[in-house]
């Protein structure tokens, strides 16, 4: 049974429809300590690249990580494939929402070209004691220009598949 809840959704359903050649890409090292024993990249390193794939899109956004005051309020990761030593990691992401305080980014670990992994993210902007602070409009413009689009040119949320 398909349905149109995206929480339900298999997420090549939600993440195959989208248009990720626009996508901000971050190349990502693999290390040898990265892998299992089954000689494979262990699961919990998925979350350190989405880790450093946005530290590096919000320095290429002109956001320096010593000025990002934000946390992780959420991380969906689905597993599709496994990634191998010697292939070529990219983390692509896209923006799915931004809201008053939060943005939602999504992304795939892509491994030679095959998309291995794909996580959504909500990062929510802090103030000093942790409390939810208001996107700075600058900041929203920069987000809004890597906002998601379907691969036929129709904005992810007009078209009812967003949450």
């Amino acid at each position: 049974m398909r349905t149109s809840d995206p929480a339900r959704s298999r997420p090549e359903e939600v993440f195959g429809r989208l248009d990720w050649s626009a996508a901000h890409r971050a190349g990502i090292q693999m290390r040898y300590g990265d892998l299992d024993t089954m000689g494979h990249l262990n699961n919990a390193v998925y979350v350190q690249y989405l880790e450093t794939s946005r530290v590096i899109l919000m320095t290429d956004l002109g956001v320096p990580p010593s000025q990002d005051r934000s946390v992780i309020a959420r991380l969906e990761l689905d597993y599709r494939h496994e990634i191998r030593p010697g292939q070529t990691v990219v983390v692509e992401t896209l923006v799915e929402r931004v809201g008053r305080t939060s943005w939602t980014l999504l992304s795939r670990v892509v491994a030679d070209g095959l998309p291995c992994a794909y996580a959504r993210t909500v990062q929510v902007r802090v103030d000093a004691d942790l409390r939810p602070v208001p996107l700075a409009d600058d900041l929203r413009g920069r987000l809004s220009g890597l906002l998601a689009q379907e691969q036929e040119g129709q904005d992810l949320a007009a078209s009812g598949a967003a949450p």
